[in-house]
C-alpha cells in the first residue's frame, strides 16, 4: 500500500491553474513538515513548497506568490495551488515529509504538470 499518492496534474496553457492533492495514510500530515518537490526534465528535484505542522510555510523564490500550500488534517491530505502557470512550472510533481524521515517513505510515481499553448 502507497503511503503518499499524488493527483491532479494535467496539461494547462500559460496563465491557467491546476490544485495538486497528495493523499497520505494515518497521521502523517498532522506530525510532519509536508513538502512538494518538483523535477523538471533533464534537471535535480528540488523543493518548491513546505508546510510545517504548526501552519507556517515557505516557497522557493520562483513560485511565490503563485502557489499556495495548504493541508487539511482531518482529511489527511496535502494540496498545493498553482496559479499564473508559466512554461518553466513544467515538471513532475511529488509530496514527501521533509527532512530524515522522507527517506522512511520513498519518492512514488508523482504527478506530470505540463504548461504548454
Amino acid at each position: 500500500q502507497a503511503q503518499l499518492v499524488e493527483s491532479g496534474g494535467g496539461l494547462v496553457q500559460p496563465g491557467g491553474s491546476l490544485r495538486l492533492s497528495c493523499a497520505a495514510s494515518g497521521s502523517i500530515v498532522s506530525t510532519n513538515t509536508m513538502g512538494w518537490y518538483r523535477q523538471p526534465p533533464g534537471k535535480e528535484r528540488e523543493l518548491v513548497a513546505s508546510i510545517a505542522r504548526g501552519g507556517s510555510t515557505n516557497y522557493a523564490d520562483s513560485v511565490k506568490g503563485r502557489f499556495t500550500v495548504s493541508r487539511d488534517n482531518a482529511k489527511n491530505t496535502v494540496y498545493l495551488q498553482m496559479n499564473s502557470l508559466k512554461p518553466e512550472d513544467t515538471a513532475v510533481y511529488y509530496c514527501n515529509v521533509v527532512g530524515p524521515f522522507g527517506v522512511r517513505y520513498g519518492w512514488g510515481q508523482g504527478t506530470q504538470v505540463t504548461v504548454s499553448s
